[in-house]
């Protein structure tokens, strides 16, 4: 199932978004995700993930989220199962990309490094993604067609907090 959580807040530099807050996040859906968990803050404080992880493709520590690129720039937490994600991920080898994971996470990562939002035209699946870009201080935000995968979200005065549940946007 696994959950996801996050905060972004471009006047954050008073440091609001911070561990305990994401911990707290994370731990109010400690159901979606046994196996592990995760917490990722960009260096200036303006974006912060957590996750919670069910393991199912690829069990290894190298599976575990928030999952960043090598340079830094993208960053992301997903739930759900890309069904076509091994074909997505031949391209992207064949375009230069070097995988560390055996993980739908990863392919997404990627994708989204080399074609931007236009990702979603070619995943099959479920899922409820956020990713952030470093470089230009934007999060991406997206959920399957159908909306199995949940996502929620809350926005004021530039802040937005979103999560797989309610819950945890009430931290």
């Amino acid at each position: 199932m696994c959950g996801i959580a996050g905060i972004v807040d471009p006047k954050s530099r008073e440091k609001k978004i911070n561990a305990g807050t994401l911990k707290k996040m994370s731990d109010v859906i400690t159901h979606r995700g046994p196996d592990s968990d995760g917490l990722w803050i960009s260096q200036n404080y303006e974006a912060g993930f957590s996750f919670r992880r069910l393991a199912i493709i690829d069990l290894s520590e190298s599976g575990n989220q928030p999952m960043s690129t090598r340079d830094g720039r993208f960053t992301i937490v997903f739930n759900g199962e890309v069904y076509n994600h091994s074909q997505i991920r031949e391209e992207l080898i064949s375009k230069g990309y070097n995988y560390r994971s055996g993980t739908d996470t990863e392919t997404i990562l990627y994708g989204f490094a080399e074609w931007g939002e236009a990702i979603l035209d070619k995943l099959l699946g479920m899922f409820a993604i956020a990713i952030w870009d470093d470089e230009k201080k934007e999060l991406f935000l997206a959920r399957d067609r159908i909306g199995i995968k949940p996502l929620y979200y809350y926005f004021q005065n530039g802040m937005l907090v979103f999560g797989s549940e309610i819950k945890s946007i009430l931290q």
